[in-house]
């Protein structure tokens, strides 16, 4: 068992500095974040990358949010899936193995449809990245809102018809089933998948008709202690990425609960 935690971004300015923030504050893990666009170049992926492997920081990396590989217009469909490989090819260079992504919406489409030719262009993808030679897995996130794919269901399937790898976020679930989470449940359900390790996010989070609103800091719901009793009771390897408003002080209260129920991190 094998438990990881960090936040989502460098808690300082620079991806750099933030590998050595994350270290002092005895946290294991950092999300780089590519959400608002791809701005690392190849040589400072490189640096950061052997930096991470020196301190034994474990880096993963969020590709930006601007992207639906199943929108309307097959240019837009082309350019997201550019900025998803862009985002792997500084992923292999940072050692960042999985790569999370939001893929796709709805729309107007029609919801299998929309699967399929999600479905299509992971693997397009992923047959990309085994050519490349990146050591990378691409990493669907559960989503948030009901406009885009992304249920536990709909991510199951993808994992089980493409080979990928998936991103667990627990806030987004809670706030797709309007409050209601059963942590049993849900990694019961994705036991068949037999992850050697799960990558996920969370925080506390506020839900309208339509899904996630905002990422909340951790104080109440959903509750985190069940899932990490839940975590202990059948020795995960797992991620735990904060994606609250103050997310390496979350980590840090994630790290407290987990040393409280008898954890004890290397």
């Amino acid at each position: 068992m094998k438990i990881n935690l960090g936040p989502a971004g460098s808690p300082v300015a620079s991806t750099f500095e933030g590998i050595y923030k994350v270290k002092e504050l005895g946290l294991q893990s950092m999300e780089v974040q590519f959400s608002h666009g791809i701005k690392m170049s190849i040589e400072l992926a490189k640096k950061c990358g052997a930096e991470a492997k020196k301190l034994g920081i474990e880096l993963s990396l969020h590709a930006p949010y601007f992207l639906n590989l199943a929108s309307e217009e097959k240019k837009k469909q082309e350019e997201s899936k550019q900025r998803i490989l862009d985002s792997a090819e500084r992923g292999h260079y940072l050692g960042a193995r999985e790569i999370v992504f939001h893929p796709a919406y709805f729309g107007k489409g029609d919801k299998e449809k929309v699967f399929q030719t999600t479905k299509n262009h992971i693997l397009d993808m992923m047959e990309t990245i085994k050519k490349k030679g990146w050591n990378v897995a691409l990493s669907p996130e559960i989503t948030g809102k009901h406009s885009a794919l992304g249920s536990l269901d709909e991510t199951i399937r993808l994992v089980k018809e493409t080979g990928c790898s998936f991103n667990l976020d627990f806030a987004h679930l809670y706030a797709r089933n309007y409050g209601k989470i059963n942590y049993k449940e849900i990694l019961d359900e994705i036991q068949p998948l037999k992850s050697k390790h799960i990558q996920c996010h969370f925080s506390n989070i506020s839900y309208t008709s339509k899904g996630e609103r905002n990422h909340e800091i951790l104080d109440h719901h959903p509750p985190f202690e069940p899932l990490a009793k839940e975590i202990l009771e059948r020795k995960l390897n797992i991620t735990i990425i904060s994606e609250s408003p103050v997310t390496w002080k979350d980590s840090l209260k994630m790290k407290g609960i987990f040393e409280k129920l008898g954890y004890r991190f290397e």
